[in-house]
């Protein structure tokens, strides 16, 4: 009971009772003085500096690049709307930016966790990392638990050599084989924290908060029903994500993420873990430069004005071109 307290308050992740009060908050604002705003805050996008980069970002999320027919059945955001007030973080989330458009604009929107490519351009949180994808147009949504950033104030190597892993197991078969491989090997802390499981019982455990986590030096990024959710506080640490390459990705775009740059890459069957942080461990420069091409990588998500500027160009881009 007493760990189950001590995880409630120390965590480390995103407060929720902070979000919901900002998401409702929101609500109290009239959508036309967002809509009177749109035109001032794209404007500002060509005045900035590092347009060419938004651009890029925008291209990226939004493949797109003619204009689209939408079945008459398409929802539209009027519609969608109506939905928010005691809905999830998916609604709030497209709520915040949806709002500076115009209500009866069509659009296509897949909530959850999403390993398809749907049948018309939808709006979505994850994609798969296929050769057309275009239909997947990504927005930040359920950013409260995917993105998360932490500080680090223990070096690489003050760290324990050990490679941690703590995740939900059931309905997740490349995790179950993880799981089988390396549980009770002296180089793994793994475990499973699910709390209706059906793993051996030896594998289950409490959870760990990500402060715990940064007491070791590798961290095992594991893909669930889409990305792995901890691989950005991870790239954000001092301790290194080691992971298969990615099957899926986010706003985080990980389809622009290097093997052995950004993370430590192994194979998908997890034959060659050990070998690899071995390595790594006797080569602790080489480790700390992954260190530092990951946190340069998740610099560029930390500036807010930007992120949501580039969040409303998206969508501009969106309804601009479906009908």
């Amino acid at each position: 009971m007493f760990r189950k307290i001590y995880y409630l308050f120390h965590s480390g992740k995103n407060f929720k009772f902070g979000y919901y009060f900002k998401c409702y908050m929101r609500l109290l604002m009239p959508r036309c003085i967002c809509r009177w705003r749109l035109p001032r805050l794209l404007k500002e996008i060509e005045e900035r500096e590092d347009r060419e980069y938004i651009r890029q970002r925008v291209d990226y999320y939004c493949q797109l690049s003619e204009p689209v027919g939408l079945p008459d059945s398409a929802e539209r955001l009027r519609q969608a709307w109506k939905r928010v007030c005691g809905g999830n973080v998916y609604q709030h989330d497209t709520y915040e930016f949806t709002r500076f458009f115009n209500p009866d604009y069509r659009w296509g929107f897949k909530p959850g966790d999403v390993v398809t490519v749907p049948e018309i351009p939808s709006v979505l949180k994850s994609r798969p990392l296929c050769d057309d994808n275009r239909n997947s147009v990504l927005l930040k949504l359920d950013k409260i638990r995917h993105f998360i950033f932490v500080k680090d104030h223990k070096s690489f190597e003050e760290k324990r050599f050990k490679v941690v892993f703590r995740g939900k197991i059931p309905g997740k078969e490349s995790r179950k084989d993880f799981m089988r491989k390396f549980y009770g090997h002296p180089l793994f802390d793994v475990g499973d924290v699910a709390r209706k499981t059906d793993s051996p019982e030896e594998w289950r455990t409490g959870k760990m908060t990500l402060q715990e986590h940064l007491d070791y030096k590798f961290i095992m990024a594991l893909e669930g029903n889409d990305v792995a959710s901890n691989l950005k506080w991870v790239m954000s640490s001092n301790s290194v994500a080691v992971m298969p390459r990615p099957t899926c990705e986010t706003w985080f775009m990980e389809g622009k993420l290097l093997p052995n740059y950004h993370y430590i890459e192994v194979k998908p069957d997890f034959s060659d873990v050990e070998e690899r942080v071995t390595y790594y461990n006797e080569h602790p420069e080489e480790a700390k430069e992954i260190i530092r091409h990951a946190h340069e990588y998740v610099a560029q998500f930390r500036d807010e004005r930007r992120e949501k500027l580039i969040s409303l160009a998206v969508l501009d881009k969106y309804f601009g071109l479906v009908r």
